[in-house]
């Protein structure tokens, strides 16, 4: 036996507004997923930002005074000229000269000194540091750095960025390092180096850049040419004019 069955009024409007609301909750995950999927693409772009990628083997870089015009990084070589020696920095064995305010000296190794560096995303940089010498607080804002300690002993730290929570401070990390050790400092943080030891200290480092750049905290703030009015700095450290004017007249020694 076979039974048939048939919609009431009230069952077809049951059916219909169910099915509206089936259809209404399958748009709005089908935009769920599309907004998804728009932040992980940017999300993925951000997490590979770096130097630009390689377009071919290598582009050893022409220096600035023949160029003509400036680009976002070094116009290259013709690739039938290029040789060996493009390729090739010599000296890093030597120590810089620490006689300075400082008692540092950073021999960099970046697409400036060595042109075959150019597309390549890294570089690297020997410092020397006299007993109680310092590379003072700086930032590098295109490059993390790796940093190998292979002889004396070092202070150094880097603080974080501004938190989200304001009642939050900046945070400090800091380590002791001896030979051998390796600390990161990450990209644009700023950072410092201090030689707590009786004796000379070596280390070396490694950034993710052919040109890493760099920013001495300081030297930036009060050693600018030309130079940040006193009142805006004296409002921004809540202290007298006097003692920025103070600061603005020093000579702020540059080691990097």
């Amino acid at each position: 036996m076979f039974f048939s069955y048939k919609r009431s009024g009230s069952d077809a409007k049951v059916f219909h507004h169910r099915k509206e609301i089936y259809i209404s909750v399958s748009e709005r995950l089908s935009k769920m997923k599309i907004g998804f999927a728009f932040c992980a693409i940017v999300l993925v772009s951000i997490a590979y930002a770096s130097d630009p990628g390689q377009l071919q083997d290598f582009c050893v870089a022409v220096p600035d005074s023949a160029s003509a015009v400036f680009v976002n990084g070094k116009f290259c070589k013709n690739p039938n000229m290029v040789v060996a020696d493009d390729f090739l920095f010599q000296g890093l064995n030597n120590a810089g000269n620490t006689s300075n305010n400082l008692g540092s000296f950073v021999t960099p190794v970046n697409v400036n000194q060595l042109e075959g560096l150019n597309t390549l995303g890294v570089s690297m940089a020997r410092l020397d540091f006299a007993p109680y010498g310092i590379n003072p607080p700086h930032t590098h804002p295109r490059a993390t750095e790796a940093f190998l300690l292979v002889e004396g002993t070092l202070y150094v730290g880097f603080v974080t960025s501004n938190p989200a929570d304001p009642a939050q401070k900046n945070k400090l990390f800091t380590k002791y390092l001896y030979p051998g050790d390796v600390f990161v400092f990450p990209q644009g943080l700023i950072h410092f180096q201090f030689n707590v030891g009786k004796t000379n200290a070596v280390a070396f480092a490694s950034f993710g850049s052919q040109n890493p750049g760099t920013i001495t905290i300081a030297n930036a703030v009060f050693g600018s040419d030309p130079k940040i009015n006193p009142d805006v700095l004296a409002k921004a450290f809540q202290v007298e004019k006097n003692i920025i004017d103070y600061l603005q007249a020093q000579f702020w020694y540059n080691s990097n």
